[in-house]
């Protein structure tokens, strides 16, 4: 048994999320755990600094997750994109995810997630920050990814371990996984850092 599930292996680990991704990436951390969600309201505190903004909303749904029982450790997570000082979140439509790739195009971004991972008691925050940058997309390109790939459930309307990511993303300073939405490799360290378990 490794070190992490031999901390965790008391709990009911729960992911407090619907993303794909985020699934696929806790499950390579080879530990047994269950998907739960909740709807949450994600409220944007604008008076944060915007590296803060996806720590406070992990928060938030960690928050919603109020029925745990004392055998129940819950991760939840949220990424979101800035470039040029603003924040890029989900797009609305695919008119709206071309326009977040242009905007992107030629650019270096930083992608932040933000994790929350705790029991009823107690929870830890954490965020991950990485730097991406992107060579310049044309429009016939960001048409097709769009259309082929339809990223409306992605920050900054991309993923970067989809067909744009292997054509436009000319450098990555920092953790890959955590610009596909959960840095696994902090989360690791974390949890196993973590006195209150």
């Amino acid at each position: 048994m490794h070190s992490l599930a031999r901390k965790l292996q008391n709990f009911n680990v729960i992911l407090g999320s619907a993303s794909p991704r985020r699934k696929e990436l806790l499950a390579g951390l080879d530990i047994p755990f269950e998907i739960r969600v909740k709807n949450t309201t994600e409220v944007v505190d604008s008076s944060l600094p915007f590296h803060e903004i996806p720590q406070s909303i992990a928060e938030q749904k960690f928050a919603a997750f109020d029925d745990l029982s004392d055998k129940d450790f819950l991760i939840t997570a949220d990424t979101l994109v800035f470039c040029d000082g603003k924040a890029v979140g989900k797009p609305k439509s695919k008119d709206d995810a071309k326009q977040m790739i242009r905007f992107l195009s030629g650019k270096t971004h930083t992608v932040i997630t933000g994790v929350c991972f705790g029991t009823k008691k107690s929870y830890h925050t954490f965020r991950c920050e990485t730097q991406v940058t992107f060579a310049t997309i044309s429009d016939d390109d960001i048409d097709y990814y769009v259309e082929t790939y339809c990223p409306l459930d992605k920050a900054g309307a991309y993923g970067v371990q989809e067909w744009i990511g292997y054509i436009s993303i000319e450098r990555i300073e920092g953790s890959y996984y955590n610009v596909m939405g959960l840095p696994v490799h902090k989360l690791f360290k974390e949890i196993l850092a973590c006195n209150a378990l």
